[in-house]
């Protein structure tokens, strides 16, 4: 039988991350809960490339 997988399995790729990967982590994940919040619908692949860029730069 497979094993269940526990929280902490789902979270270690993220913080075994370097920290300017985490950094953009946590900004994406802030962007889409206030997008939740409001219920936008509208695509949101500009605002990530903008923090990937940001960080990258």
């Amino acid at each position: 039988m497979p094993k269940a997988n526990d929280s902490s399995d789902v979270h270690q790729p993220i913080f075994t991350a370097p920290k300017e990967v985490q950094q953009i982590i946590e900004r994406v994940l802030e962007i889409e809960k206030d997008r939740l919040d409001k219920n936008e619908r509208s695509p949101i692949n500009d605002e990530i490339l903008k923090i990937i860029k940001e960080s990258v730069q």
